[in-house]
C-alpha cells in the first residue's frame, strides 16, 4: 500500500493542483491513500484534493471555519494492522519532538503524522513520528512530502524533496560570513 503524506499546503486562493509541485500531483494520483495533516486554508483546496484521491485529513490552525467544522482536529485510521494518527499540531518546535511522542502515546497509535512545523521529520523510537513538512511553504528545508509503504503490517518511508520555492533562510544560512 502506497501512502503520500502532506501538510501545510496553505492554498489561500486558486487551485491546489496548480500550486503544489507537478511531481507531487503525480504521486498523489498514484497513491492508495493521501494523508493531509492540516492547513489546506480553504475548503476549495480540500474539495479539489479529495476529488482526485482517497483523502484522510484533519484541520489545521489556519484553516477556514468551514473546514474546521468539516474535519476533525485529530483522527486515527487503521491500515494493515497499524494504527496511524493524524493531527496538525503535535510538536512545539522544529527541534524537539517530545510533545509529538506523547501525543502518539495519548492517541494509542503506532505512527503519528503531524504538520504545523513546515519541516520534514521522520523519527523512530517506540512509535514512528512523521511530519511531511510543506510542499509550498517550507521552513529551514526544501519543499517536501513523505512517501510511506505498508506491507504485511510493516511501514517504511522516506522524505521526498520536491521542486519549488525553498525556505529563504536556507540561503541566508549558506551565505552567512561571505563577503563580496
Amino acid at each position: 500500500m502506497k501512502i503520500i503524506a502532506i501538510s501545510d499546503t496553505h492554498i489561500k486562493q486558486g487551485s491546489i493542483l496548480e500550486q503544489i509541485p507537478a511531481e507531487l500531483v503525480r504521486l498523489i494520483k498514484g497513491a492508495d491513500i493521501v494523508i493531509h495533516a492540516g492547513d489546506f486554508v480553504t475548503k476549495q483546496a480540500y474539495d479539489e484534493l479529495s476529488g482526485i484521491c482517497r483523502l484522510e485529513a484533519v484541520h489545521g490552525n489556519m484553516d477556514e471555519p468551514a473546514l474546521k467544522r468539516l474535519l476533525p482536529a485529530r483522527k486515527v485510521i487503521e491500515l494493515d494492522s497499524l494504527r496511524l494518527g493524524i493531527i496538525h499540531e503535535a510538536a512545539l518546535s522544529i527541534q524537539d519532538t517530545t510533545g509529538a511522542r506523547y501525543m502518539a502515546k495519548e492517541m494509542e497509535v503506532d505512527v503519528l503524522i503531524f504538520g504545523h512545523i513546515h519541516k520534514p521529520v521522520i523519527e523512530k523510537s517506540d512509535v514512528l513520528l512523521a511530519c511531511p513538512g510543506s510542499p509550498t511553504a517550507p521552513r529551514l528545508s526544501e519543499p517536501s512530502a513523505i512517501e510511506f509503504s505498508i506491507e504485511d503490517g510493516n511501514i517504511s518511508g522516506k522524505v521526498l524533496a520536491l521542486e519549488g520555492t525553498r525556505c529563504g533562510a536556507l540561503e541566508s544560512i549558506r551565505e552567512f560570513g561571505k563577503s563580496d
